[in-house]
């Protein structure tokens, strides 16, 4: 069994996506899964283009974890066991593609390969996206009033999960009639998803695809809180990023002064944090527009290791637990990137920010109970 599981915010754009990638197998089947007001949800299924079934199930808790178990699993295996070599998922709009493959890896009776993990969306959409405040429930996105997910969230955490974004109009574009392709919107988007989304393909229209390239461990890799990705080249264009490591602990009064203008004009800001008010915790930090959270990942791994038996190859180690590893501080230390206009990112001010915010060699002396707590990490775990 073969599946491709296509995520995106608008139906227009994922039935664009999933149309091409019915065409990829000579035996597909396309399905394409919405949840609508009062826990319905609604199924339709496409082979060649053509329309022969169409159905609508009402769940008794209809969420979008509930949609894609009771739902969506339970499709991929029927059609499958009906003859056909592919099936396309077109997942409802908010569901993250990571969620739904693994709930396909526990939910199905049968072997499954992954061929490809897609995201589907409007570039010219993409800026407005990230600064968005609203909630997907108040952007009409889904229909559960319990999802506190922004746009910016839901796009950035799929960029991580997805091998593949595939860029057609929105529907929006298409409604309104609007001309997208070609337009410096457009450009200006496709652009920042280089930045974005620096690993996976961006297919357009007349653009070659390249199936059968998901690997679930590096997905897995990518998406773990506090983890570090920055594209091969972050000069050029209207959009960069810039990267900046510091190997002594953060001063918490002083970091917390600086993160506003750290995460100021950037569209995405991650990383990892060493603070000195809770030193042996690994923070990870994470800017999307207009908001911005940390959050404890565990202790680091020099920290978590027995004595004298810290080292890189333990298991568990992440790819840049390994790449950053100190002889005197292990995987302790500061990793933060941020994304956003080139005019609006100064390089040299932000590294020098985030320089100002290590503790100096004399404030290394002292013990580090000392600390004021103002990010309220100290019982991080």
């Amino acid at each position: 069994m073969h599946l491709t599981v296509v995520s995106s915010l608008d139906t227009q754009c994922r039935e664009s996506a999933a149309a091409r990638l019915g065409q990829t197998h000579a035996n597909s089947v396309v399905v394409l899964h919405d949840l609508l007001d009062g826990s319905m949800v609604l199924r339709r299924v496409y082979r060649n283009g053509q329309l022969f079934e169409r159905e609508t199930t009402v769940l008794e808790h209809g969420c979008l974890s509930c949609t894609v178990r009771l739902d969506v699993v339970p499709t991929a295996e029927r059609l499958a066991s009906c003859g056909f070599d592919h099936v396309v998922l077109g997942l409802p709009p908010g569901v993250a593609a990571g969620m739904a493959v693994g709930e396909l890896r526990r939910g199905l009776s049968r072997p499954a390969v992954i061929d490809n993990a897609v995201l589907a969306l409007d570039p010219g959409e993409l800026d407005d996206h990230i600064w968005d405040r609203h909630t997907l429930f108040e952007s009409g996105f889904t229909s559960m009033p319990t999802d506190e997910r922004t746009s910016g969230e839901f796009l950035i955490g799929e960029f991580g999960q997805v091998d593949t974004v595939m860029v057609y109009p929105g529907l929006g574009a298409v409604l309104g009639g609007e001309p997208r392709e070609g337009t410096s919107q457009w450009q200006l988007g496709v652009q920042l998803l280089g930045q974005l989304a620096s690993h996976a393909g961006v297919i357009g229209a007349a653009d070659a695809y390249r199936p059968g390239c998901f690997d679930d461990a590096e997905a897995a890799a990518r998406n773990r809180p506090g983890v570090v990705r920055v594209p091969v080249s972050d000069g050029g264009g209207s959009y960069r990023t810039v990267l900046h490591k510091v190997g002594r602990p953060l001063h918490p009064g002083r970091f917390r002064e600086a993160l506003p203008q750290l995460a100021a004009g950037t569209h995405w800001l991650r990383g990892r944090l060493w603070i000195a008010s809770a030193p042996k915790t690994r923070i990870a930090v994470q800017g999307i527009g207009p908001r911005v959270w940390l959050e404890s990942t565990g202790k680091w791994l020099a920290d978590s290791a027995e004595p004298g038996q810290a080292h890189p190859g333990k298991a568990g180690a992440d790819v840049d637990s390994v790449l950053d590893w100190h002889p005197s501080r292990g995987d302790r230390g500061t990793v933060l990137a941020i994304t956003g206009l080139s005019e609006d990112i100064d390089a040299r001010e932000f590294r020098g920010l985030l320089d100002g915010c290590q503790l100096t060699q004399a404030e290394m002396q002292q013990d580090f109970g000392v600390w004021d707590d103002p990010l309220e990490l100290s019982d991080a775990l």
